[in-house]
């Protein structure tokens, strides 16, 4: 074992050892929630300040890989502004998400323990899945994000939709882990080798050899693109995310939609613009089919529902498919995927904390009439879900329009001229969806049995909303400082010995 060196796992070290202090803090020393909060709290911190250290070490010295293996030869992590900006995206959205759905951990008395260690070992693997420069140590942080999440979706043992959405998480997500390690093999097996970067590995590879018969390595590449898009909920993979987003306990799906995404699309961009660029021609066509049914089958399905849950869920499959129409550009499409994934991850935590607050912690229905007359239940609740719903739609001065932009102008200088067509007008034919909210909330009559019931939101909800809707609205009007920073924050492209 050689080149070994902590920093670039610092981060996971700090959220593993604060999953077992909150269980040691519930079972050995009986502390309460109030203890679970500062435990979790200082992983996070300790966590998203590494990212700022590690940024800094990148700017003195550049990216480096870290190895293990004989003779140090296997490069495993990768320190690049890529994974950097990756991982401090997964830490601030899954802490801001587990905040807002502090509320179910206080209904949860004893058991809240066991979800927020479970929350943070699921932030640990998404974040290796963000910094892996091997493609067998991606698969294991899909795989501990997944089990964990698996878990948190049927949490809620008394809830007959909850044991519904884990059931049908884990057999789906289960398949699609197998499809993407089947295909890691048969890339092993065109390549030998299942690091992307170093003397041995993939980039290495292609730079000394020609491949004539490419078989093996486009089915590879194939059965690995199918697994990343079931977690981003790309259709057609996607029949597994309304029921999950309906039936997992409300407070824990702002976590499972949106550190799920961010890690996906990192993996996504890692194994296809940086380990297999050279193959851009072929898969590049696959993604944009991917991309344009994703928006129109996602836009489609989302005008049909009369469930908020449902519906965002759909939303969520055409988001999915802007995104992938950034990554047909390759290295050149990233800057416009971060700035769009990293604002979208903001505004699906916040409609996913409104929700939650509408219908309970506990997940359950959420239906649209619930949301009929809100500027009157609760004007503050209004006014964010309407800011969110508009950025969201991609309205001009928002952070969405800013991100729509983006990836268009990606796919058009990538020669998908069609590609963004298709995007703008199911775009456009999305707004339907989105103002439908704002229209019910402000303009409709309430529903006489939540006349007199009132909107309730703890502290702790009521500050993760605010962080939402803040950089929602922030980098709609000035967009410029996370341009820059996107920017810089492509993946290491060639191959250090």
């Amino acid at each position: 074992m050689t080149n070994i060196g902590f920093l670039p796992i610092a981060s996971e070290i700090f959220l593993l050892a604060g999953a077992v202090l909150v269980l040691m803090a519930a079972v050995t020393l009986d502390l309460g929630k109030r203890a679970w909060a500062i435990i979790a709290g200082s992983a996070l911190a300790l966590s998203f300040a590494v990212a700022w250290v590690q940024w800094w070490r990148i700017d003195d010295v550049g990216a480096q890989l870290h190895y293990v293996g004989q003779f140090g030869r296997t490069p495993m992590v990768v320190m690049d502004y890529f994974s950097v900006f990756g991982g401090g995206l997964v830490i601030a959205a899954g802490g801001i998400a587990l905040l807002g759905g502090w509320r179910l951990v206080d209904t949860l008395e004893k058991r809240g323990a066991e979800y927020v260690a479970l929350a943070l070992l699921a932030i640990a693997g998404l974040h290796i899945m963000v910094v892996s420069a091997n493609l067998v140590l991606m698969f294991i942080g899909l795989e501990t994000a997944s089990i964990a999440l698996y878990v948190v979706a049927g949490f809620v043992r008394e809830e007959k939709n909850s044991d519904e959405a884990a059931m049908k998480y884990f057999l789906l997500g289960s398949f699609a882990s197998a499809l993407f390690i089947y295909g890691v093999a048969l890339a092993y097996a065109a390549t030998g080798s299942t690091s992307i970067y170093g003397e041995t590995g993939i980039l290495s590879y292609f730079a000394d050899r020609i491949i004539i018969d490419q078989g093996v390595l486009l089915v590879g590449i194939a059965l690995m693109i199918v697994g990343l898009a079931f977690k981003v909920s790309a259709a057609p993979f996607h029949q597994w995310a309304p029921d999950v987003y309906q039936g997992a306990p409300g407070g824990a799906v702002p976590l499972m939609a949106s550190g799920v995404k961010i890690a996906g699309f990192a993996a996504l961009a890692r194994v296809l613009a940086v380990a297999f660029a050279g193959n851009i021609s072929d898969w590049a066509q696959v993604v944009a089919a991917i991309a344009a049914f994703s928006v129109i089958v996602g836009t489609l399905l989302a005008i049909a529902q009369s469930d908020f849950k449902r519906m965002l869920a759909y939303s969520g499959v055409a988001h999915a498919g802007f995104m992938l129409t950034a990554l047909v550009a390759g290295q050149d499409g990233i800057p416009s995927l971060w700035f769009y994934l990293g604002t979208y991850a903001f505004q699906l935590i916040g409609t996913f904390i409104i929700a939650s607050i509408i219908s309970g912690t506990r997940g359950g229905a959420n239906s649209l009439d619930d949301y009929r007359g809100l500027a009157k239940r609760s004007p503050v609740l209004a006014g964010a879900l309407a800011i969110l719903m508009l950025a969201m739609g991609g309205i001009p001065l928002t952070a969405g329009f800013v991100g729509k932009v983006g990836v268009f102008a990606a796919a058009i200088d990538a020669g998908y001229l069609w590609l963004a067509i298709v995007g703008l007008v199911s775009a456009v034919a999305g707004l339907y969806f989105y103002l439908r909210l704002i229209v019910l909330a402000y303009f409709e009559d309430v529903p006489p049995e939540l006349a007199d019931e009132p909107v309730v939101t703890s502290r702790s909800t009521r500050i993760a909303l605010a962080v939402c809707v803040f950089f929602t609205a922030v980098f709609g009007l000035i967009p410029w400082p996370l341009l820059n920073l996107t920017a810089e924050s492509v993946p290491l492209a060639g191959f250090l010995p």
